[in-house]
């Protein structure tokens, strides 16, 4: 009797070389273009100041209000929202986020009134609460360490680039078509990408492209333990002085995002379309300093880690000496020159705080410690750079307050350079502190 011989199944063919090479830079497209969306929806607000205060007659406490409630929530919610996020799925989590910022957006479009618009306010920060953060650890664990800072600062730049895109598109639509259609195109864009990225990311995708931290990239787990205890979010003093270095130097950022549409309306006396686009040429030049900062950064710390502290007191304390000269003398060509460059180093800490952050923390909580540090920006900067600029401004003037934002830095300075006095002994305590358990007090 012949023995029949089924021919071996062959084992399913491994991705081609090219494909580890470009899926990682389509994750990155697709979750900068959600960022981009995020704070198109955010920022578009700016663009349409003068037409709610002269239409509903607001102050500008109410009107630096409705941009800090977006922040505010976002700094609340980012820590168990991106907690979910690390335990039920990133992929998932994000598309949902997105959805819902879109959503609320459109119903900005349809508010009544200042109440109704505070609301809806509300709900864009609900939705948009994770996904910085969540969005980042994607982004990381699919590249290798050594580009942290630089990647963290051209992600975080989309912040930058998206209000570019708010602010000046968002002027456009309120003077051609009215105000609530510059708030009903950002929303329909944001479902559009929401759409493309469930179609293209999935999380077998990302398993398959993510890259381990190498020796010395970052804490490692003991054997047999999947994540590391949620408090190691806060167990050595250098990663608590990167979240409030971080979030302090954000809010000079935040009264920018806020604010420079209308700066440039009441001091320079430009038309609100006009003012817009002046203050998306600055912004972006924000965004420009953030992917330049993480560049800079990566390379000083290739060879001493310890740098990257060095860079980012530097970004600081440059942004105090520029943005402090530039709101101290009167309108006209040198305070435009002098704005670039404060405006350039003004968010140039993201990339270098993002990588301590990623440094100090493990890949299995990343995204609750980039919600962690997106809970100091918002509260500490984004937050409360908009509401604190506003009400100075009702008492002594925008031009006047503005003068006081840039002293923001010199605290960011001071909380930086304790961390980078404590990064040594950190890292030393970092081993023992992320091997003694794991989130849910056992091996999972």
């Amino acid at each position: 009797m012949a023995i029949q011989v089924r021919p071996a199944v062959a084992a399913p063919a491994a991705p081609p070389a090219r494909l580890y090479r470009v899926f990682p830079w389509v994750v990155f497209a697709l979750t900068f273009g959600l960022l981009l969306s995020d704070y198109m929806s955010r920022q578009v607000l700016s663009a349409v100041f003068p037409f709610l205060k002269q239409e509903w007659g607001l102050t500008d406490t109410q009107l630096g209000s409705l941009t800090s409630i977006v922040a505010l929530t976002v700094g609340v919610l980012a820590v168990p929202l991106s907690l979910v996020g690390d335990r039920w799925g990133r992929v998932r989590a994000i598309v949902v986020m997105a959805v819902v910022w879109s959503l609320a957006t459109l119903g900005c479009a349809l508010a009544a009134g200042y109440g109704h618009l505070l609301l809806a306010r509300l709900m864009i920060g609900v939705g948009e609460a994770a996904y910085g953060s969540v969005g980042l650890a994607v982004v990381l664990a699919v590249f290798s360490a050594r580009r942290r800072a630089s990647l963290t600062g051209a992600f975080m730049a989309a912040g930058s680039f998206g209000s570019v895109l708010g602010v000046a598109l968002g002027g456009v639509l309120a003077v051609q078509f009215g105000w609530r259609w510059a708030f009903a195109v950002m929303g329909i864009f944001g479902l559009v990408l929401a759409g493309l990225y469930w179609g293209v990311i999935t999380e077998r995708r990302l398993t398959a492209h993510k890259v381990d931290d190498a020796p010395g990239a970052g804490p490692a787990l003991a054997a047999g333990h999947r994540r590391a205890r949620l408090t190691t979010l806060f167990s050595t003093p250098a990663v608590v002085f990167a979240y409030l270095g971080g979030g302090v130097q954000l809010f000079i950022a935040g009264s920018l995002f806020a604010w420079l549409p209308s700066y440039f309306n009441r001091a320079h006396g430009l038309a609100p379309d006009s003012a817009a686009k002046v203050a998306a040429l600055f912004i972006l030049i924000m965004g420009a300093g953030m992917i330049v900062c993480g560049m800079i950064t990566d390379r000083a710390g290739r060879s001493r880690p310890v740098s990257k502290w060095t860079t980012a007191i530097a970004f600081a304390a440059v942004t105090l000496v520029f943005l402090g000269a530039a709101f101290a003398v009167q309108p006209g060509g040198p305070q435009m020159l002098l704005l670039a460059v404060g405006c350039f180093f003004a968010a140039g800490t993201t990339g270098p705080t993002g990588a301590m952050v990623a440094g100090l923390t493990h890949e299995s909580i990343r995204a609750t410690a980039f919600g962690t540090l997106t809970f100091f920006n918002s509260v500490l900067g984004l937050a409360a750079g908009p509401v604190i600029t506003g009400i100075l401004a009702d008492r002594v003037g925008l031009q006047t307050a503005m003068r006081y934002v840039p002293l923001a830095a010199v605290v960011a300075v001071v909380l930086l350079f304790l961390g980078r006095r404590a990064y040594p002994a950190s890292i030393r305590r970092l081993e023992p502190a992320a091997t003694t358990g794991t989130t849910d007090g056992g091996p999972a």
